[in-house]
């Protein structure tokens, strides 16, 4: 059995992000799709005293230019903006000393690729949670452009025969044809664990390091006990 996840490479990923790669034994980085403009392609949010904030990598692009061709502005100084925000932000987190330095370490670097950043950034919030799943680029595939075509050429690629898709890929793919080509479809139910945050109330939905950065080596075990409390509600072991 093999299964696999798909998702575009985002910035600074969401901890459902990272619960789909969590479960699936492949996750394959889909660099070779349209990039979109104001969604979680070169952003996502931290937490604040306010509520929360967005931290933005400013790019170049052109419409219809795929993630992978989208560059990194370089005329901003956005990377220094980033670090002011997590060092005012999180320098009260439990975790954070333990798990700076990495990231800091990551911004010191000239990203000229927006895919490229985010591939980095994944790769070390993956060790730093603990999460072992391999990676594949989609963009070393042979792949046709429709959607769901590009979902079973994937899976033949990797020779997937389950498929963890996002709440998301109802909108775009054709659950009946994906089907039909022998690869069994499963559909996340991310469950959000609740922590302790910098600030009061809790606000879920930030990007993975709100997490990291106060829970520390034990993020991994929450995540993934929130997904257990789901499954044994639902009568699963």
């Amino acid at each position: 059995m093999m299964r696999v996840a798909i998702h575009q490479p985002q910035f600074l990923p969401w901890l459902g992000y990272l619960d789909k790669i969590d479960q699936a034994d492949l996750f394959v980085v889909l660099d070779t799709v349209q990039y979109k403009k104001n969604e979680w392609q070169n952003r996502n949010r931290i937490r604040t005293a306010q509520g929360w904030q967005w931290v933005t990598v400013p790019v170049l692009h052109k419409f219809g230019q795929r993630l992978n061709e989208v560059r990194v502005n370089q005329h901003t100084d956005w990377r220094a903006k980033h670090l002011r925000a997590f060092d005012m932000h999180y320098g009260r987190a439990a975790c954070r000393d333990q798990f700076f330095k990495g990231l800091w370490n990551l911004y010191q670097q000239p990203w000229e690729q927006l895919a490229a950043l985010n591939l980095a950034v994944l790769r070390w919030l993956l060790d730093a949670f603990g999460i072992t799943t391999p990676l594949r680029l989609a963009s070393e595939m042979p792949l046709r452009n429709d959607p769901t075509d590009r979902l079973i050429d994937i899976c033949r690629t990797v020779d997937a025969t389950q498929y963890l898709a996002g709440a998301g890929a109802q909108r775009y793919m054709d659950r009946n044809r994906f089907e039909a080509s022998g690869v069994r479809l499963e559909m996340q139910d991310f469950r959000h664990p609740i922590y302790t945050q910098c600030y009061e109330p809790f606000v879920p939905g930030m990007a993975a390091i709100d997490m990291l950065f106060t829970c520390g080596d034990d993020a991994l075990r929450r995540l993934r006990s929130a997904r257990r409390r789901e499954n044994e509600t639902a009568g699963f072991s």
